[in-house]
């Protein structure tokens, strides 16, 4: 019998569909099953490879296998023998369009990529494969407490409920288990019981027929419907948050796993959170989401919770134990439901047979361990108010006081040490010390006095009480320090990040700050077009080179990350072996760099690890934010362009067409009309299609030059040169109307030498005066002059004509600017001239500037730097 279900969701299109072979037992056939189907496929005409099939396969499964391309396993060795993986490695080079794995949920060997095989299979259907594999039914995780009842103990080999569910096709391969019994023995292969094998396929069937229920709903979570679950450190809590998880997946609601941390919690075993933190990944891999809050009072901690974050149910455990006759104070439970009486509560025994240590935890958790250094500040402040009370006694003071020395001795005791044993036995001790050393008869442990016995009670109480509202104001500060010190981490980050100003600088702030509180050594590879840089290393030891961390190795271990967006490294299932862990600082999908945190024999715990992820996060967003500045700068430069060639479109369909209009029409009246003419017209004719053609090739020739400078393009071929030289070689280009004016250039017997590209302050000066000579009537003087200002040499040109207004002067060296004035001509200005003139001088280190040349007029000055006389031997 086979049923088949449909995936919850659409595959993404870039994503590979995967189909699993279910079963509840080794032996109905699955391989069979899908290797038969996937013959059906290839002989469809598409590409099918066997990537992996298990090596206990029957004889008939492996000649059916025998039609495929079969690519080669990987062999790593464990214990003295070879097991075969999947090279993932070869099955991404080859690409083909449907892969076959057996054995959906198999934990791969050290070496391996990653932990589980179905870490594997993600990372080939995130590639665009199609992957075939198998699996029996009670390896999935929610299973397991199920599957424990049935076999006696619990399966190393699961998988997350997830991957079951989400996948495109599940196909339930079913027969009969008398029929299965026969087959294994027909095998010589080992049967179970027909018992455990009908329960374990009525497990199966049922978790298909739930999968198939979910599918036919096709509804999204109800995200406002809150499942609280609350986890331990006791191992049976694994049952509880799969029980939890189950009630939250047929709800269809969202779960969240509670940890309470108590101040007992803190001087626990390793044991006890190494078990901490293998509940809080089933929880995470349950998909739950993970919190942690601070008290001594649970009950409290876990109503006050629920009730902010809106649960609708709480799942808790309850242990087995027996509970006190006398003196019975309310349970946990009992008090969970006094505080929150309008919210469901789920109780799951805690009868696993794991609770055997969960019982021992129980009774542990009540007793806090007691250090000899604990023992050893106790008995000083004894005997130190023990002197005290001496004193006081010595002087006549009353025993009222020195009961109060008691109680303040009591106080410090649970001050300085960390077990509440110390304050209990020191609250014994204070009350037989008084009664020893300062009540009739003294030094014996008598009290004459009938009211001494209600004393002695009153004093112990008070101590005790003393004591342990002391000892609670410790935890609370101690838990309140450390919130403080968190947030003041997180906003000192916060504030950094948004100083930033690149990339790098925000990278190197949250290097420092992830070094600063773990630490650790840290990792950052900045992304460059979609690749990794060169790693960063913040070393906590100077010394070190961290050769260790640019391994290629390691590199391997970052790219994982990047083009998985999942954490890899030391400390998770994927890439295990490397010396850090990785995590993509990301927002979405968008991963924006990389991060390592050295492992150095050390794992995070829940709190560091929501510590990590709240800078990571906060990294992401400046991030983000720098490149969103980025790319608005880009896009105000690219903008800004866009203007820039409008405008010089505009100005060139403008200024251009007169010239050109002029040169065409007087080319075809000599060319139609010529003999008509005189010699005297002809030669105007001529002169103005010169001076046209010129103001066009000075033209392109400025547009060139102009498109050079700002793009950077144009290199200084620096010489040293006389001013003069190059003043007279400008003069020679310079506009022929110059007849028409009269210029002075100033003469000195001193030679001046300047250090420039001759080439572009020739083009410099000849711009400037023939500015001069546009903007002035004919007639008028031009003076040009220079003189040396220190390491400089400012060089100016003056002119009578009619000036500058005070408004055109700030933006006369802009480009595509011109100043009006009177001269008819100025219409053929495009006003690239003394922006090009700016552009060369900025570019030599010097500066240009316009003033005014009394009584009128304009003066430019620009200045370059001064040339020296080079002497050779």
């Amino acid at each position: 019998m086979a049923f088949k279900t449909e995936g919850l969701s659409d595959v993404e299109k870039q994503y590979g569909k995967l189909t699993i072979f279910a079963s509840y037992f080794s032996g109905t056939g699955k391989s069979w099953r899908m290797l038969e189907t996937a013959e059906r496929v290839r002989q469809a005409g598409q590409d099918v490879v066997i990537g992996l099939l298990s090596g206990d396969a029957w004889k008939d499964t492996r000649a059916l296998a025998d039609r495929f391309e079969m690519l080669p396993c990987k062999e790593l060795k464990k214990n003295g023998r070879t097991d075969r993986e999947v090279n993932l490695e070869m099955c991404l080079k080859r690409m083909p369009d449907l892969i076959l794995i057996d054995d959906l949920s198999h934990n791969n060997i050290d070496g391996a990529r990653h932990r589980k095989r179905y870490q594997d299979i993600e990372e080939l259907l995130k590639a665009g494969i199609d992957v075939y594999t198998t699996l029996d039914i009670h390896h999935i995780e929610s299973l397991q407490d199920t599957v424990s009842d049935i076999f006696g103990g619990t399966i190393p080999d699961r998988i997350p409920d997830r991957i079951f569910d989400q996948a495109a096709r599940v196909e339930f391969v079913d027969i009969e288990p008398e029929l299965l019994c026969e087959r294994l023995l027909r095998q010589n292969r080992k049967a179970f019981p027909l018992s455990q094998l009908n329960a374990l396929r009525a497990v199966g069937l049922r978790r298909c027929a739930d999968r198939a229920a979910a599918c036919m709903q096709q509804t999204p979570p109800h995200t406002h419907d809150q499942i609280l679950v609350c986890i331990s450190v006791s191992p049976s809590s694994e049952r509880i948050i799969r029980a939890a998880a189950q009630m939250a997946n047929a709800f269809q609601c969202g779960l969240i796993a509670l940890f309470v941390e108590t101040k007992s919690f803190q001087w626990g075993t390793e044991a006890d959170r190494e078990q901490l933190q293998e509940n809080i990944r089933l929880a995470q891999q349950l998909g739950a989401t993970v919190e942690t809050v601070y008290g001594d009072d649970v009950a409290y901690q876990i109503a006050e919770f629920a009730r902010l974050s809106g649960a609708a149910k709480i799942v808790i455990g309850r242990s087995t134990q027996q509970g006190r006759l006398f003196f019975r104070r309310p349970s946990l439970i009992e008090r969970l439901i006094y505080l929150a009486p309008a919210l469901d509560i789920h109780i799951i025994p805690d009868n696993h047979p794991a609770n055997q240590t969960a019982a021992k935890y129980m009774e542990a958790m009540y007793v806090s361990p007691v250090s000899l250094l604990d023992l050893m500040k106790s008995a000083l402040i004894l005997i130190l108010v023990t002197l005290a009370g001496w004193v006081f006694y010595h002087f006549g003071s009353t025993e009222a006081n020195v009961i109060a020395i008691y109680l303040l001795g009591v106080m410090l005791i649970s001050v300085f040490t960390k077990s509440s044993v110390c304050s209990l036995t020191g609250s014994v001790i204070a009350v037989l010390a008084f009664n020893f050393f300062f009540t009739e008869p003294r030094f014996t442990l008598q009290a004459h006095g009938s009211d001494y016995p209600v004393t002695f009670l009153v004093m112990f109480l008070v101590s005790l009480i003393t004591g342990s509202m002391a000892a609670r104001l410790k935890a609370h500060a101690k838990h309140s320090a450390q919130v403080a010190w968190r947030t003041k981490l997180l906003f000192e980050t916060n504030q950094c990040l948004q100083k930033a100003q690149t990339q790098e600088e925000i990278l190197s702030i949250t290097a420092t700050q992830l070094q600063k509180i773990f630490q650790r050594d840290v990792v950052a590879y900045n992304i460059e077009n979609g690749a990794l840089n060169p790693p960063t290393l913040f070393l906590m030891d100077d010394t070190q080179t961290g050769e260790i961390y640019r391994s290629a190795e390691e590199k391997q271990v970052a790219q994982w990350v990047l083009a998985n967006n999942r954490r890899a490294g030391a400390g998770t299932d994927n890439l295990p072996g490397a010396r850090c862990t990785y995590l993509s600082i990301r927002t979405g999908k968008q991963v924006y760099g990389v991060i390592g945190i050295a492992a150095m024999g050390k794992t995070m715990d829940s709190v560091e690890t929501s510590i990590l992820l709240s800078i990571l996060g906060e990294c992401a967003l400046a991030l983000e934010n720098q490149n969103n500045l980025e790319e608005k700068e880009a896009a105000a430069v690219m903008a800004k362009n866009e203007q820039l060639r409008a405008n010089l479109l505009r100005s060139i369909s403008h200024d251009l067409r007169t010239p050109l209009t002029a040169i065409s029409g007087n080319a075809s009246n000599l060319l139609s009309n010529g003999k008509l003419f005189d010699e005297q017209t002809k030669n105007r004719m001529y002169a103005d299609i010169y001076d046209d053609a010129m103001w066009l090739i000075n033209l392109v020739e400025n547009l060139l030059s102009v498109s050079r400078l700002e793009s950077g393009r144009m290199n200084l071929s620096l010489s040293t040169e006389l001013i003069d030289e190059v003043v007279a070689e400008a003069l020679r280009h310079i506009d022929r109307k110059s007849t028409e004016y009269h210029l002075h250039v100033q003469s000195s017997d001193e030679f001046t030498l300047v250090e420039i590209d001759a080439r572009l302050i020739i083009q410099v000066i000849i711009n400037i005066v023939n500015n001069a000579i546009k903007y002035s009537p004919p007639g008028s003087e031009i003076n040009i002059g220079w003189k040396r200002q220190g390491k400089y040499v400012d060089v100016s040109v003056a002119d009578n004509g009619p000036g500058i207004p005070d408004s055109a002067k700030p933006r006369i060296f802009d480009m595509f600017y011109s100043a009006s004035n009177r001269i008819a001509d100025s219409r053929r200005s495009m006003g690239l001239g003394l922006a090009l003139c700016k552009s060369i001088v900025n570019a030599h280190g010097g500066e240009i500037t316009v003033s005014d040349h009394l009584p009128q007029g304009s003066v430019f000055t620009f200045s370059i730097p001064a040339g020296e006389v080079e002497l050779h031997e």
